[in-house]
């Protein structure tokens, strides 16, 4: 007998709070922890983060639908009125990084505060979210990938709790979140490791490292997945923009290297306090 997990955590009066938002609430407080912690090494005050965080978010969940309705026009132009029913399902991560980058950019130049500098601060935790949010999707049972046989899943060694969750209409599907969730861990561990050796990174680079290991893996990842958007009808749009973000951060990373030769992350943010940015 497999047991599937409810969605819904917990009741409050008329009102289902679920799983999904349980977990991407916590990944979002996470996100901003590790931030906090690590910017106080490079001489950035809490409170920038907390604000950024306010902008961020919202924006970033704008970005994100705004991605997946572009990608799902030809059901959207039919009906105009599902684009913001966002309760519906239908976010794309990858609309939510670029919006989230724009607003960090926009960010730092108001409040005058290194842009690379604050990327690497908060790549690891925008990593933790990531892995501790696609277990939101495990619990919805979505961004799986193809269907599989039981004997499959057992032979990975999976709790049972993940094989049953993984058995959806008496069929049993690729657990992609899992995949994703995984080897997005080994790279954070990674950058912990890494981030405080001396001389090692310039400011800059461990936001690049994150954007290369995600989109190798989310390459290979979307192309087990049975939910992609299309381009042309047959290029999946996440590998796609993994190949070219890929391409644009080697290539970045040469440039500033040779050219830009930018301050060593352990240098800080070169501010000193107190300071008022406002």
């Amino acid at each position: 007998m497999t047991l599937t997990i409810n969605p819904v955590a917990f009741n409050l009066g008329n009102l289902s709070v679920k799983w999904y938002g349980v977990i991407m609430a916590l990944a979002i407080i996470l996100a901003v922890s590790m931030a906090i912690i690590e910017g106080r090494k490079r001489q950035i005050e809490s409170d920038d983060f907390v604000d950024l965080l306010l902008w961020a978010v919202p924006l970033g969940y704008v970005g994100a639908r705004i991605y997946y309705v572009i990608f799902e026009w030809q059901y959207y132009a039919q009906h105009p009125d599902q684009i913001i029913a966002i309760w519906n399902g239908g976010i794309a991560i990858y609309g939510g990084l670029l919006a989230g980058l724009v607003v960090l950019l926009i960010f730092c130049y108001k409040k005058m505060l290194p842009p690379f500098l604050m990327l690497d601060i908060i790549t690891p935790g925008v990593m933790a979210a990531q892995i501790l949010g696609r277990w939101g999707n495990f619990i919805n049972q979505e961004a799986h990938g193809g269907p599989t046989t039981l004997h499959f899943l057992q032979s990975l060694h999976l709790p049972n709790f993940i094989i049953s969750q993984m058995k959806i209409n008496g069929i049993y599907y690729q657990p992609t979140f899992l995949y994703e969730s995984f080897f997005n861990l080994i790279g954070l561990i990674l950058i912990l490791v890494l981030r405080h050796r001396k001389h090692l990174f310039k400011q800059g680079e461990i936001f690049m490292l994150y954007l290369a290991w995600y989109s190798v893996v989310r390459f290979f990842v979307e192309g087990m997945r049975t939910d992609s958007l299309y381009l042309w009808g047959s290029i999946r749009v996440s590998q796609l923009l993994s190949l070219i973000l890929l391409v644009i951060v080697i290539g970045l990373f040469i440039y500033r290297r040779k050219v830009v030769k930018p301050k060593w992350y352990l240098d800080g943010s070169g501010l000193k306090y107190p300071y008022n940015r406002d």
